[in-house]
């Protein structure tokens, strides 16, 4: 039976499945978070974060928020309730994007069983979308785990130096790309078997 993809904003109904493909994506690597750290940053941009459902099944998410460009949440604490200050001289922006024109992907994750079947590009096609609906100039990200070549591949480049040795894992490596000013073509209508 095939079963449909579709791209949703992330509901309160959704944080048992994040959490568990978070923990099961993260903890290998000694980077996973607490569902407080997870849903604090998913709080300070609700329209930014998202999940990717195959049938009635959530099979992966992103999680995403303004941030200062060359700057990244902290993996030891919560989001703060207001936002980091805007950068002095920047007007107060419409599109709420802090007034950097940063959207940081802090994650992206789809279930172990799903992968190489689309998905991430699904949630990365849609989150680009977002940021350039929202006026936002660039995504940045720190790639982990070995990552860097699977960013790099969709058109991320590599800022060594931002990421202190020992923040995010061995090896991890701050990235960003611009949004692009026109959408590029949609990823094809995504039907996949029901995989248990």
């Amino acid at each position: 039976m095939d079963e449909t993809v579709r791209v949703r904003l992330l509901a309160d109904r959704d944080w048992d499945a994040v959490v568990a493909l978070e923990r099961d994506a993260y903890s290998g690597l000694g980077l996973s978070e607490d569902r407080a750290a997870l849903q604090s940053r998913a709080a300070a941009s609700p329209d930014t974060c998202f999940v990717v459902d195959v049938g009635p099944r959530t099979a992966g998410y992103v999680l995403a928020l303004p941030y200062p460009p060359h700057r990244y949440p902290d993996l030891a604490r919560t989001e703060d309730a207001e936002p980091p200050a805007r950068p002095s001289g920047s007007s107060s922006p419409s599109s709420g994007s802090g007034g950097w024109g940063n959207l940081h992907l802090h994650d992206i994750v789809v279930a172990p069983g799903l992968r190489r079947r689309g998905l991430a590009r699904h949630l990365l096609h849609h989150l680009t979308g977002t940021a350039r609906a929202r006026g936002d100039e660039r995504i940045s990200l720190v790639a982990v785990g070995g990552t860097e070549g699977f960013w790099t591949a969709r058109g991320f480049v590599a800022q060594p130096g931002v990421v202190p040795a020992g923040a995010y894992g061995g090896g991890a490596v701050y990235m960003s790309k611009p949004v692009p000013a026109r959408p590029s073509p949609s990823p094809p209508a995504t039907t996949l078997r029901e995989v248990s």
